[in-house]
């Protein structure tokens, strides 16, 4: 009986220290967040607080120097990082095998975050970009939702997909055609999915912020005829802060910003020219 506890005493210990050489979190775990576009702005902001909150998370994203940063800043014994192209299929799929090998199955929220925009008048944005903001926007989220949904559906506890959409989803914005026509069909889809994933015990749910000071903004807002940098107001921190809520709660569309919720209730009385009148003025479009 001795000899039968020292061999199962040292075969846990031996199990430990393979868990330590291959970076896995311990058996009993804690929470994890799968997360796209996480090597800057909301998506690194996301990860670094659902980090400091108790969670292992996944880092996936193109910017693979960005994604070492964020690894160092938050440890690797509680992350796992890749570098991901999200319009592929075979690239989420090694993201996601890593993910769930480093949690030992457990995938508790996917956060599709990842996201590219192009500003200006329609003529004057290439077919080629039109396309790569769709397959990133829209496709890289229908990827990631396809991949990684045998997992969630694992999950007993329940699990969230939350999709980031944005407040050009309440109405077109001229400026960003393609970009606010993905970010209107994520809302669509999250619609749809929060609908037919219930039976998995997944919620479904968006985030839809206004203009955020992210390199998203920052990159582009010399072509926006009415977007000054002063008066951006939202940080990615408090995008954060609201996917941190949507895990927690249950709701499907969250409006982020003052000037979004405002402007989603005038979409609700409003006339649809009398809206259009308002886009216009609100952006200084002629």
């Amino acid at each position: 009986m001795e000899r039968a506890n020292l061999i199962k005493k040292m075969t846990s210990l031996a199990c430990i220290e393979l868990i330590k050489y291959c970076n896995l979190p311990p058996k009993v775990m804690q929470k994890t967040i799968f997360i796209t576009g996480a090597a800057q702005g909301i998506g690194k902001a996301t990860a670094l607080m659902f980090a400091a909150r108790g969670w292992y998370v996944g880092l996936f994203d193109l910017n693979e120097e960005g994604l070492i940063q964020v690894a160092e800043q938050i440890g690797t014994r509680h992350c796992c990082y890749k570098v991901t192209d999200v319009t592929d299929t075979e690239s989420v799929k090694e993201a996601i095998e890593l993910f769930v090998f480093r949690t030992q199955s457990r995938f508790d929220v996917l956060f599709n975050n990842a996201a590219v925009i192009e500003v200006g008048e329609w003529e004057n944005i290439s077919l080629d970009k039109h396309k790569q903001i769709i397959d990133v926007n829209l496709f890289g989220s229908v990827n990631c939702i396809t991949q990684a949904l045998p997992y969630l559906k694992a999950n007993k506890q329940g699990a969230s997909i939350i999709n980031m959409s944005s407040a050009s989803a309440i109405y077109g914005n001229p400026e960003i055609s393609v970009y606010a026509a993905t970010k209107s069909a994520i809302r669509s889809l999250t619609e749809g999915l929060n609908i037919s994933l219930e039976k998995y015990n997944i919620k479904v749910s968006d985030i839809l912020p206004i203009y955020v000071k992210t390199n998203m903004v920052n990159d582009f807002y010399q072509k926006y005829r009415n977007v000054k940098l002063e008066k951006v107001k939202l940080t990615a921190e408090d995008v954060a802060e609201v996917v941190w809520q949507t895990v927690h709660k249950k709701k499907i569309h969250w409006l982020v910003g003052g000037d979004t919720k405002l402007f989603f209730f005038l979409s609700k009385i409003l006339p649809s020219n009398i809206l259009k009148a308002l886009t216009k003025k609100i952006l200084k479009y002629k």
